[in-house]
């Protein structure tokens, strides 16, 4: 059903994240150019490919099964996924868009609107990734991450607690290169700790692109000034997603894929209260409450190497990421929200901490 004799076309693309061959193909020669501008900072000429997605743009298709909807993880509302399991992979379906996936340990396709709808295509693509990773033992982490002079810096926090306007609003500082903005993995290698990005830009609302001046040009001056005119919640809270393309933005050598983690931060704070930013170091292990803001469900794509597929009953080990994380320095933010502050903040402690 999903490919119905619709023929792909010759020419793919190959990408190489981390060292993944993974061979794209498409009935559509546009959806393929538009994957290759947005994945062209991890394209290669071929490889030997490990993993091959098909993209099949269509209208949206109906499928006659029986659906079950995925839970969402705690602070989300609404219906998202929708998941039908079958003998050797699952099937599934975005409940507000159509868009439809087969993970399956004979072929990983997607079926529906892809050009129109591509931002979830390019999930679906990194999810092969993430696939990989996480059967060589590396912890996802809910987090954005950058890179300073090789050092690594984590930044997690509550969905819109802010990690990645800080994350980028840091870009501005010499020595920063990006390297994730929601999803980072971690291991532990010869008594260091590895991060590892997936290659996924930053999908960034209004709120944090009208205060970054090198982020202006994504949206109009016009708009700009219809946003800056709103109330501040209002403007905090609007969704309107727009891709920050870092390489376009700050230059391709400021992508990386992977640093050394030093340090991992952990948003706290809060834009009800009065009380002063502060920055402090905190044991992890006597500070388990902030262990959710790090931790991150593998979600329903995810199949193991076995070939069974992540079930929503599954619940990861916070002593994995304990262990983990030993040696990383933890930060905390609390207090008020202000970005530029901490910003100034976490960039003192952390190149102060290097000149010792």
């Amino acid at each position: 059903m999903l490919r119905e004799d619709r023929t792909l076309q010759a020419q793919g693309l190959y990408i190489n994240p981390g060292g993944l061959c993974i061979h794209i193909r498409s009935n559509s020669t546009e959806f393929i150019e538009q994957l290759a501008v947005y994945f062209s900072h991890v394209a290669v000429e071929a490889c030997d490919a490990a993993v091959s997605i098909e993209a099949y743009d269509t209208d949206v298709l109906t499928l006659d099964v029986d659906w079950t909807d995925w839970p969402r993880e705690p602070g989300k509302t609404g219906r998202k996924d929708a998941i039908h399991e079958l003998a050797d992979g699952r099937l599934l379906r975005k409940v507000r868009t159509g868009m439809l996936f087969l993970q399956s340990t004979e072929a990983v396709i997607a079926a529906g609107p892809c050009r129109a709808l591509d931002n979830q295509v390019i999930n679906f693509i990194n999810s092969q990734y993430m696939n990989w990773l996480q059967r060589q033992g590396w912890l996802i982490c809910h987090a954005a991450a950058l890179d300073l002079n090789g050092h690594g810096v984590g930044i997690a926090g509550l969905s819109g607690g802010g990690k990645s306007t800080l994350m980028l609003a840091l870009m501005d500082k010499p020595g920063v290169a990006y390297v994730t903005n929601d999803r980072l993995f971690i291991k532990r290698d010869n008594g260091t700790v590895r991060a590892a990005g997936i290659p996924k830009m930053p999908r960034i609302n209004p709120g944090t692109i009208v205060h970054n001046p090198a982020l202006h040009g994504l949206i109009g001056a016009a708009r700009r000034s219809e946003l800056l005119a709103l109330p501040k919640d209002e403007l905090w809270h609007l969704e309107e997603k727009h891709d920050a393309m870092i390489a376009t933005l700050y230059g391709a050598e400021r992508v990386l894929q992977e640093s050394r983690l030093d340090t991992f931060l952990v948003l706290n704070w809060s834009r009800d209260t009065r009380d002063a930013t502060r920055l402090d170091a905190v044991d992890l292990a006597a500070r388990q409450d902030l262990l959710p803001a790090i931790m991150k469900s593998p979600g329903p794509f995810y199949q193991l190497a076995d070939g069974s597929l992540y079930q929503a009953s599954m619940c990861a080990d916070p002593q994995l990421y304990l262990d983990a994380l030993q040696g990383v320095q933890i930060l905390e933010a609390s207090g008020r929200v202000d970005t530029e502050l901490l910003k100034d903040k976490l960039y003192t402690w952390i190149t102060g901490r290097q000149a010792q």
